[in-house]
Order: C-alpha cells, then structure tokens, then sequence
C-alpha cells in the first residue's frame, strides 16, 4: 500500500493554508485552485505523497497525533525555522542540542505542528 495523500484539515480557506505550504516547501498549488474552494493540493514533482487542505466545521481542539519533520536543503535549520515564522508559522519548542542535533517544533497557521530537523549533510 502507497501512501496518496496527507490531508490537513483547516477551518479557514484552504487555499490560504495551501499557500503557507507551498512556500514553505517550495512547491506549487495545483494550477485548478483559487482561494474560496473547499479544498486546495499539492503535488510532490517527485511522486511522493499529495497534500490536500479541506475545509472542516470544527476546529483543533488537542495536539496532533501525526506531524511532517522536515529536513532542510540548501539551507541551515535556523535559515528554514526563520523562513517558516516569516510565513506565518509560530514558534513552539526549540529542542535544538549543543551538538546540533535535535529539532524545532513549530506551528503552522490552523496550528498544525510540524518539526524542522537538522539540514542534509553536505559531506
């Protein structure tokens, strides 16, 4: 079994949650979706898993049971972390060690959590 999609749910306008994500990871909405649809994707160029936003009538009551760690390329962890708050994520654990291992915790606009790990090794 392959995995299609990853669906976040949202009680805003998908497109605009779409749009955080897609800057984030660099990656375009589908060519179909506007703001005001009740849904909005993003497809991976490598044939990985869609991400789908829905519109959904309840909001997040509790932290997320399943999140995306996300590995940095071409960018260091603290470059992605800061890229991320100036899109409209929040800030809310830093679990980054003395060694530069660990990770930082954030939150997207609907409080979606997602973790921002150690960059790729350019070694």
């Amino acid at each position: 079994m392959n995995i299609d999609k990853i669906t976040f749910d949202c009680t805003g306008d998908p497109y605009d949650l779409g749009l955080f994500w897609s800057r984030l990871l660099e990656r375009p909405l589908a060519d179909d979706d506007k703001p005001g649809d009740p849904e909005a994707l993003i497809a991976d160029p490598a044939g990985g898993p869609t991400l789908l936003f829905v519109r959904v009538e309840e909001g997040k009551t509790a932290k997320n049971r399943i999140h995306l760690d996300l590995k940095p390329k071409g960018r260091t962890r603290a470059e992605e972390v800061e890229r991320a708050l100036a899109l409209g994520a929040r800030l809310l654990h830093d679990r980054t060690r003395p060694d530069g291992g660990g990770w930082v915790t954030l939150a997207d606009p609907e409080g979606n959590e997602f973790c921002v790990e150690r960059e790729v090794s350019t070694d």
